[in-house]
């Protein structure tokens, strides 16, 4: 049996024996892809019956941990507005990317559908309150990079990880693309913007390997150059934004 198909029979299993009132389900993630290995996690959503509650768990079933994103019919609408609101998309990714699993009523391809239209619609923009702010961290973080010395590699590897995490989040809204956090920040800054994400990527292993912080100072330099510009003196924050 194919890893893919081992995924799907462990999740169809913890469905029957923990979740029998569900009204359909789906398996996402590298399971569903089948890139898992056999410590991956198993990655499921679930339909639930609006007599039910909607949650979020991490169990482990058969010595496999698992992340079910639990949703009833009447607030998965909501969910997936929120998950939008976020510009992540987690779990839309999932009801568009997954394995359905079960489906006896057509909910799933229903929500399938809803998931669909919100990707295609995208993450909302940036408000200029947030483009500024962006820009400013950005900028110090881009200038404290710069002035590390290779003696102090614990803030030198510090900076160089919030250096990109606030770049792919600035490259990934000025190309109205999605962003991710852990694995899914390569990947979907890879896909917003091959050549200068793959630059930032370069750049933090720059650091990381050879403690030179140049080459990810420079690519966020020419984001910034695209985004405005970098931003120091004439910043203002309110209080409360």
């Amino acid at each position: 049996m194919d890893e893919q198909a081992a995924s799907t029979a462990q999740a169809l299993h913890l469905i029957a024996s923990r979740y029998p009132q569900a009204l359909g389900a789906i398996l996402g993630g590298s399971a569903a892809q089948g890139r898992a290995t056999p410590t991956s996690d198993l990655d499921v959503a679930l339909l639930l019956p609006d007599s039910d509650s909607s949650r979020r768990e991490v169990i482990r079933h058969d010595g496999r941990p698992a992340e079910l994103f639990l949703h009833t019919l009447a607030d998965l609408p909501g969910f997936f507005e929120w998950d939008r609101a976020r510009r992540r998309g987690t779990v839309l990714f999932i009801y568009d990317q997954g394995l359905t699993l079960m489906d006896p009523h057509g909910h799933v391809a229903r929500a399938r559908a809803q998931a669909r239209e919100v990707l295609a619609a995208g993450p909302p923009p940036l408000t200029p309150t947030e483009w500024e702010r962006g820009r400013y961290v950005l900028t110090c973080y881009m200038d404290d990079l710069s002035d590390s010395q290779p003696a102090e590699r614990y803030e030198q590897l510090s900076l160089a990880d919030f250096t990109l995490r606030e770049a792919a989040h600035l490259l990934t809204a000025h190309h109205h693309a999605w962003t991710g956090i852990g694995k899914w920040l390569p990947r979907r800054l890879l896909s917003a913007d091959p050549v200068r994400g793959r630059a930032l990527l370069d750049g933090h292993k720059a650091v990381a390997e050879h403690g030179d912080p140049a080459p990810l100072a420079a690519a966020a330099a020419e984001l910034l150059a695209l985004l405005g510009g970098p931003l120091r003196e004439g910043y203002t924050q309110r209080w409360g934004d």
